[in-house]
């Protein structure tokens, strides 16, 4: 499984992804990001989804890249991508049904480009359509997405600090780390600022955030000790 965070606040974008690959019983790192830098035109994909379509879908939009494509507009980028999916799933669904696997690929993409008023965000889904993520979705989650919603849905909006954003981002995937056995560290951290046309990229093994998960623990287990009680008189008078 996958954890991919993206998010869009007015300062920029901050963008989080765990870097574990499962396949059978063994597990391995692999980078989930690619990031596309030159000039003015500044985006990551994030990916989740069966590695091998993943991969390819990756290598057939980076050889396009390579060979002198540009666009000015991002959205004109994830069409582009979009439109690898699509061949990657012409290629392969049919196989990978008859193989039992249903075919699996979702990408966050975000960035600027020369001619894009602001940064942006999207949401690709496996048949290659997208969602522009806006003011009243202010980030997106693809892979194993249950567990780290709700901090996201109660403090996140278009207001928040980047700051902010990579500090309940990563509460986020920590939620999720404790709770599944497929998301795991090193994760890796893109952040964009607005109209800088320059992305950078960090990755934290768990010792460096190792604290901060325990301080977490201690700060929730000393909020709910301080919710008043006298509610619960109703329910636990009747025992």
């Amino acid at each position: 499984m996958t954890y991919c965070l993206g998010i869009k606040v007015k300062e920029g974008l901050v963008g989080i992804s765990d870097t574990r690959i499962s396949a059978g019983t063994s597990t391995s790192i692999k980078k989930k990001v690619l990031v596309v830098q030159n000039d003015h035109n500044s985006f990551f994909i994030m990916t989740s989804g069966l590695r091998s379509v993943r991969d390819k879908a990756v290598h057939y939009f980076k050889e396009l890249i390579e060979g002198g494509i540009v666009y000015d507009k991002l959205y004109k980028a994830v069409n582009l991508f979009g439109d690898q999916i699509k061949r990657v799933s012409d290629e392969d669904r049919e196989a990978l049904g008859r193989s039992g696997y249903r075919f699996n690929l979702n990408a966050i993409v975000g960035g600027q480009l020369k001619d894009d008023e602001e940064h942006k965000l999207f949401l690709l889904y496996s048949e290659g359509n997208w969602v522009e993520l806006d003011q009243g979705s202010p980030y997106a989650i693809i892979g194993n997405s249950g567990q780290g919603k709700a901090i996201l849905n109660r403090v996140v909006n278009e207001h928040t600090t980047m700051r902010q954003a990579l500090k309940a981002g990563y509460l986020s995937f920590d939620s999720t780390r404790v709770s599944s056995n497929d998301v795991e560290f090193p994760i890796d951290v893109v952040l964009y600022k607005k109209n800088s046309f320059s992305m950078t990229e960090s990755r934290y093994d768990f010792n460096e955030l190792e604290s901060i998960s325990a301080l977490w623990n201690q700060k929730l287990k000393k909020s709910l000790d301080e919710i008043p009680e006298e509610w619960m008189d109703k329910a636990f008078g009747k025992l």
